[in-house]
């Protein structure tokens, strides 16, 4: 590997390390959001919340990642919505990962004192308040490490947007491969980055973890 190749497609290795982080980023916090309703839904008393939601659970867990981002980018496209390729993957893996958040968040929820809504009812706060206020900020606190973990999953499944031509660190690594005809240096390259996204965020959430141990 030489320095004139170093030169010449690294800067799109970065770019396409961008466009992955971005991309997760949006994903996630876009799954948490669908995620929390999903986890609300699914424990409700009411079954025309509970069922929907449990049934979606279980349908986006039960398939495959890469047909859920075939029918939603194909989907699209024959009813005439065009969107942007960062969208598209963008709510594809929103839609997938707000499945699993949403029971990492019932976990969360379902693991704080009953006592807490208990006490917050006698003050005269109603359920909604109460789970908002009260029982939400501290399940999320508690699960705090496995949403980071999520994240980081999520970063290395992104890869999977690249067969359909999305500019992420996947992709861009074809693009150096077919521009090379180097079948495995351009790939390894791609390894290195992985790696060591997830490893700065694997570091990240780890120090932040050990500042919430030393706030309780």
């Amino acid at each position: 590997m030489s320095i004139e190749f170093l030169k010449t497609y690294l800067p799109i290795y970065f770019q396409g390390a961008v466009y992955t982080i971005a991309l997760s980023f949006f994903a996630i916090l876009g799954g948490v959001v669908l995620g929390s309703g999903l986890a609300l839904a699914k424990m409700s008393e009411r079954k025309w919340l509970s069922k929907p939601a449990s049934g979606y659970i279980q349908i986006v867990r039960g398939t495959p990642l890469l047909v859920q981002l075939f029918i939603i980018y194909y989907g699209l496209f024959s009813l005439n919505i065009e969107l942007p390729d960062f969208t598209s993957g963008t709510i594809t893996i929103a839609l997938n990962a707000a499945a699993y958040i949403a029971e990492i968040i019932r976990a969360g929820i379902n693991g704080v004192d009953k006592g807490q809504m208990e006490a917050a009812r006698s003050i005269g706060m109603n359920k909604v308040l109460a789970m908002r206020k009260i029982i939400y900020p501290q399940a999320l606190k508690n699960i705090l490490p496995a949403l980071g973990n999520e994240f980081i999953t999520l970063m290395k499944e992104s890869s999977i947007i690249s067969v359909i031509g999305m500019q992420d660190l996947m992709f861009k690594a074809k693009v150096v491969a077919g521009a090379t005809f180097m079948p495995f240096l351009p790939y390894m390259i791609a390894a290195v980055f992985y790696f060591a996204l997830t490893s700065i965020f694997t570091r990240g959430l780890g120090y932040y973890e050990r500042r919430l141990q030393e706030s309780d």
